[in-house]
């Protein structure tokens, strides 16, 4: 065989025995939750900013970094929902390099899949307990859900799972917010199809169960920009590009129209500084247009404490080892510019 069984994982049942959140950490989580709901169903017009490392690789510094964003949230707290990013799994073109907490707790070290899970829970864990901020996450491998169901707030497919079925079947049984980001392409269809498939029910096969979900109406779209056949970058969170949005959307039956704008990846070229402009450029065109600001829910913003990002081995304490990252002076001043731009 060409696969070598090294050890049963514990179910998502056995972890979370083990390792409960507080009543009080699960009731600032549904609060949050509700909250949330509200923005993308439009009863709320506060703003989402899902904001944090493209890889949450040290817990330390992570949490350092959620600490400052929870003295932000008090401060706007009238106009903005602050989510951090704790995204554990990291999704790799070629296969190689670091995949994220969840896979590789210590990124100069083996794999080691248990502890990955383990620290991909306390991590999430600690931001509640702690902050009272449940976290956004890439759901890169669709069986991890039942680790992280009572932790997460906020669930991205990214732009390479978001054709997959079995993310758009599992996506069906969430009960929080998820955003599908458009393809590599930029194929918009194919994301709205996505959201479509998402929002309705299934039946179908997830960890060795036959399965029946409900569908998830708030399943929306992210837009991160697109790779032509050339390899350029395409953005797509100019003016023009929400107009078609919001025509397509008009075309299809689909539950609470609502749209992410993901302000690095092809949106920015990978040049993150960039962000700061590109996302003063989607609040400039919400305030100019009423459809609009009522399709564009938030920005994904990628940011930690020191700006750009280093090799594994540098060891620059809250710096990305993967995508490049705002620091954090930068990040504090774009949060209360957001802040102020959502009148």
């Amino acid at each position: 065989m060409s696969f070598t069984f090294i050890k049963k994982l514990p179910s998502p049942q056995e972890i979370k025995t083990q390792y409960p959140l507080s009543r009080k950490a699960r009731e600032a989580k549904e609060q949050r939750d509700l909250q949330i709901r509200d923005i993308i169903t439009g009863k709320s017009d506060k703003f989402l900013v899902i904001i944090g490392p493209c890889s949450a690789d040290n817990e330390d510094a992570v949490l350092d970094y959620i600490s400052r964003l929870a003295k932000i949230q008090d401060q706007v707290s009238d106009r903005l929902l602050i989510v951090p990013r704790i995204y554990t799994n990291k999704p790799r073109t070629t296969g190689e390099g670091y995949k994220g907490i969840a896979h590789q707790p210590d990124p100069e070290k083996k794999p080691d899949l248990l502890a990955g899970l383990i620290a991909m829970r306390g991590m999430h864990m600690r931001s509640i307990e702690e902050f009272g901020l449940p976290a956004a996450d890439e759901m890169l491998y669709p069986e991890n859900w039942g680790y992280v169901e009572d932790l997460l707030t906020y669930v991205a497919i990214g732009a390479r799972s978001v054709e997959d079925q079995h993310h758009r079947l599992t996506v069906s049984g969430f009960d929080v917010p998820a955003g599908m980001k458009n393809p590599t392409s930029g194929d918009f269809s194919v994301m709205l199809n996505s959201v479509y498939a998402a929002q309705h029910p299934h039946h179908f096969v997830y960890r060795g169960h036959e399965v029946e979900t409900t569908g998830n109406e708030l399943t929306h779209v992210v837009l991160r920009g697109a790779v032509n056949k050339r390899g350029v970058c395409i953005p797509n969170y100019h003016y023009e590009d929400m107009v078609r949005l919001i025509d397509m959307y008009d075309q299809m039956d689909l539950k609470y129209p609502a749209a992410i704008v993901d302000s690095n990846h092809s949106n920015s070229n990978k040049q993150y500084k960039e962000q700061v402009r590109i996302v003063k450029e989607v609040m400039h065109n919400r305030n100019i247009s009423p459809a609009i600001r009522q399709l564009i829910k938030g920005v994904m913003i990628e940011s930690y404490i020191e700006p750009g990002c280093q090799s594994v081995h540098e060891h620059v304490y809250g710096k990305s080892i993967t995508d490049p990252c705002l620091g954090w002076e930068e990040s504090e001043q774009l949060i209360y510019a957001i802040a102020e731009m959502n009148r």
